[in-house]
């Protein structure tokens, strides 16, 4: 799976340019123009890496760093114009993992991004040993899945499929995405496989509950909803 890298910048001509960077080197990018959205996008999505600019709207960089390190470990990269060798200082005691100083040189940005998500143990990914969207849960560890305190029986491709489409809730996966993401093999635009998955897990979702959980897009695919 694609690593997801969410990019906390309030010029839009920079949130593009990283993104364009990123987006070039195969990464899923997901952009922020202030730090109260960059926390909105992380409490529905668990991001690999956080790009954080300081001088936001509002809460400022240095405000997102402390309350995401409050909830995750994940490596904070901060790319900044402040050049203050004492405030960088303070920035990587006080949580950052990282600091670029712009104007910044892409291969720079990317190999930095690179060191960061190499050094990711097993320890820094607690928070992703459970995923939770409504009432639903998946212990990712035990590959077990609940509906409030009903545990669910599922085959491993209709867990694998759900675990994808709790990464990105209200993000309409494309069927070909799905397919591709948990298949081997070409993908053919009359493949009934992702749909009769699908189906099958509403009708486990339909044991315990009746509201809905996968909405199908039309003309696109599905999304957890």
């Amino acid at each position: 799976m694609c690593k997801k890298i969410l990019i906390v910048e309030d010029d839009e001509e920079i949130n593009l340019l990283l993104t364009t960077i990123l987006t070039n080197e195969s990464f899923e990018t997901t952009a922020a123009y202030s730090g109260t959205e960059a926390l909105l996008r992380m409490e529905s999505v668990i991001y690999d890496l956080i790009l954080v600019d300081l001088m936001l709207p509002g809460m400022s960089g240095e405000e997102v760093i402390k309350e995401i390190r409050e909830k995750s470990q994940v490596p904070i990269i901060v790319i900044s114009a402040k050049t203050d060798v004492m405030h960088k200082v303070d920035l990587l005691k006080g949580g950052a993992d990282d600091y670029i100083t712009k104007p910044f040189d892409q291969a720079e940005v990317l190999a930095r991004i690179e060191v960061q998500l190499r050094k990711v143990t097993p320890s820094n990914q607690i928070e992703q040993s459970e995923k939770h969207w409504r009432d639903l849960r998946i212990d990712i560890k035990k590959r077990s899945v609940y509906l409030g305190d009903q545990q669910m029986s599922l085959t491993n491709a209709e867990y694998d499929l759900l675990l994808l489409l709790i990464s990105r809730p209200e993000y309409a996966f494309s069927k070909r995405e799905i397919y591709e993401e948990l298949w081997t093999g070409p993908y053919v635009g009359d493949d009934n496989t992702v749909s009769v998955h699908i189906s099958n897990i509403r009708k486990k979702i339909a044991r315990f509950t009746e509201e809905e959980y996968i909405q199908t897009v039309w003309g696109i695919g599905f999304m957890l909803v």
